[in-house]
């Protein structure tokens, strides 16, 4: 008997963190919503972070998954975008815990091995099996497919973890 999650996925950044809810029962994935929570990008940084902060509350509680699953942060070359990245980021990791939610973390090489099957995949391509493997999902921006890639690499996750005998 297979157990049934619900997980959300999130893509932070300040200026669009994408999301996507999926639920999974064994190997069948289910799309429930996705999309981008846009913020402005003339507002000062503590008040994007605070709407950030807000729809992910809001949609936790509206859609109440028992899982949570935020990419990793890259670093680039430009210190300051990748500070404010990370401060999406901890907006990210907290809401979740906040709301008593586990929260795992993933790079965005296994995100795209679990979606793709290599770690080298093109963002196109993970957008392409994105839609695959969600049959019926409307996703709008590339933000929400990435967001829901790394939903579904958690249910992949979770269910080798849960095939795997405890020692």
């Amino acid at each position: 008997m297979s157990i049934r999650a619900r997980i959300i996925g999130i893509d932070p950044g300040l200026r669009f963190t994408g999301f996507g809810i999926i639920e999974a029962e064994g190997n069948r994935l289910r799309h429930v919503v996705d999309g981008v929570i846009g913020t402005d990008g003339a507002a000062p940084v503590a008040e994007r972070l605070r709407a950030l902060d807000a729809a992910l509350t809001r949609l936790l509680e509206s859609y109440a998954p028992e899982f949570a699953a935020v990419e990793e942060t890259y670093v680039n070359r430009n210190a300051t975008a990748t500070l404010k990245l990370g401060y999406a980021r901890g907006v990210a990791l907290l809401a979740p815990a906040r709301a008593g939610i586990a929260v795992a973390e993933y790079g965005a090489k296994t995100v795209k091995r679990a979606v793709v099957g290599t770690g080298a995949a093109e963002k196109t391509q993970v957008g392409l099996m994105v839609r695959r493997l969600l049959p019926g999902a409307t996703i709008t921006r590339a933000d929400a497919a990435d967001a829901l890639a790394v939903a579904i690499c958690h249910a992949h996750h979770l269910a080798t973890a849960r095939r795997v005998p405890a020692a």
